[in-house]
């Protein structure tokens, strides 16, 4: 087993002997005594796991050394062995960041030892836990997260670097099933606050009567059915990230304050009146051209300067090139991994009808289509006749006040070729010949 190290730092070398003594009688434990302060800070490079202070030291008091130590790492237990009786003062080093106070009496010894067994418990969960949170960091490293080498994904892994650099407010747009979540989850990852929580809400798919409740939390009777108190998501996500999908759904008055939170940085429990400081990053995402939506009354033009903060675009796959291929085998091999299947190719056939589909539903319907046809390929080759689409048909009114008679006939053939996906069949349906097809289609950016 690995040893654990334990400073004693303690001014009377005669009792600091005997808590080594007794400490010293478990073997895995590696203990060391220095009678200062300074003398522990100078020795921390040796990476204790548990410190127990004396609190009256000859060069500083017990609770400067504990405050000392918190800002030099957060990963070491301190316990106070001291001769104060004092119930005022063990609470006040509790709450500066003790894990526990000890009286010096006939009971310490053994009281000293079980804290440690117990401290020893977790800082092993904890460091498990951090090892979890390592792993998962490596699964949203920008390397993994953002795949491909077009110039749109060069530009979006620039700004994402600058925005996991900064503590800024960040807003991702981009079509559903470009990856804006994936996104949010990169910066998060990659940022100072990774060891902290991340929280994914998706405002559109919360009731709006519930959605001020979920993110602000309530106090017990705040209203009818609230027998408990319910800590918010706002809080949940505490020294870490909260992501806020289609924030455009939220509604004005919940935007109001929204925008509370982002000034002040603090919340207020529904049916409360206490005030909750949180320190937390705000990354929101949209599919809708949120300043349309100010525009049109739906969204607080003082909400959306507050959260726009580094704007990040995420463009549709139809317009990322070659990515659609690097895509495809990046799935294809993570699939057979997961599934113990041999790796698998791509005719030239599969390749091209990749190349030529316009991908409604971008990044997420890719990987559905390449899932599928490995299940349905039968030797070690994708051809053409594997790959499936399944664009669902357009359901936006093709009428809009806003566009040009050019405008609404682009509109039409875009949504005719989603749902045919065959130049041909345009043609035909729309009586016009392949030719304008093709020049309509390389107009909307669909090869």
């Amino acid at each position: 087993m690995e040893h654990f190290r334990i400073f004693i730092v303690e001014d009377d070398p005669i009792y600091a002997e005997m808590l080594k003594y007794h400490l010293s009688l478990n073997p895995d434990f590696d203990i060391e005594v220095f009678g200062t302060g300074n003398d522990c800070l100078n020795n921390l490079y040796k990476k204790p796991s548990v410190i127990t202070i004396d609190y009256s030291l000859p060069d500083m008091s017990g609770k400067e050394l504990l405050e000392r130590i918190n800002k030099i790492s957060d990963d070491i237990g301190l316990i106070i062995v001291s001769g104060q009786t004092e119930i005022s003062t063990a609470v006040d080093l509790l709450k500066v960041g003790a894990d526990d106070y000890i009286v010096k009496n006939e009971d310490a010894p053994g009281r000293l030892w079980n804290s440690i067994r117990l401290l020893r418990e977790t800082l092993s969960l904890r460091a498990e836990n951090e090892k979890l949170k390592e792993e998962v960091g490596k699964k949203y490293d920008f390397s993994v997260a953002i795949i491909g080498n077009s110039n749109e994904i060069k530009e979006t892994f620039n700004l994402m670097e600058k925005a996991a650099g900064s503590q800024i407010s960040v807003s991702i747009t981009g079509e559903t099933g470009t990856g804006k979540e994936m996104a949010a989850k990169a910066i998060h990852y990659n940022s100072a606050r990774r060891k902290y929580p991340f929280i994914t809400v998706n405002i559109g798919a919360i009731p709006k009567e519930l959605v001020e409740s979920e993110l602000f939390g309530y106090e017990k009777g705040a209203f009818t059915g609230a027998v408990a108190r319910k800590t918010g998501l706002f809080e949940e996500a505490n020294k870490g990230t909260i992501f806020l999908d289609e924030v455009a759904e939220m509604d004005l008055n919940v935007q109001a304050k929204f925008l509370r939170v982002l000034q002040e940085r603090e919340i207020r429990r529904l049916g409360g009146t206490q005030t909750i400081k949180v320190d937390i990053r705000i990354i929101t995402a949209t599919h809708k051209n949120l300043t349309q939506e100010v525009k049109t009354g739906n969204f607080r033009s003082d909400l959306f300067y507050r959260i726009m903060g580094l704007p990040i675009h995420l463009a549709p796959l139809r317009d990322r090139g070659n990515d659609i291929i690097i895509l495809a085998k990046h799935f294809a091999d993570t699939y057979c991994l997961e599934n113990n299947k041999k790796k698998v190719e791509f005719t030239e056939e599969a390749i091209k009808k990749l190349r030529n589909y316009s991908y409604p539903g971008n990044i997420r319907e890719l990987k559905a289509c390449i899932e599928l046809a490995i299940i349905l390929c039968d030797n070690k080759k994708i051809d053409s006749e594997h790959i499936s689409f399944m664009p669902v048909e357009s359901d936006e009114n093709l009428l809009d006040e806003n566009l040009s008679l050019e405008g609404h006939i682009l509109k039409i053939v875009k949504n005719c070729f989603l749902k045919y996906n065959n130049p041909t069949v345009v043609a035909r349906k729309l009586g016009i010949s392949r030719a304008t097809v093709y020049r309509y289609l390389r107009q909307i950016n669909i090869k």
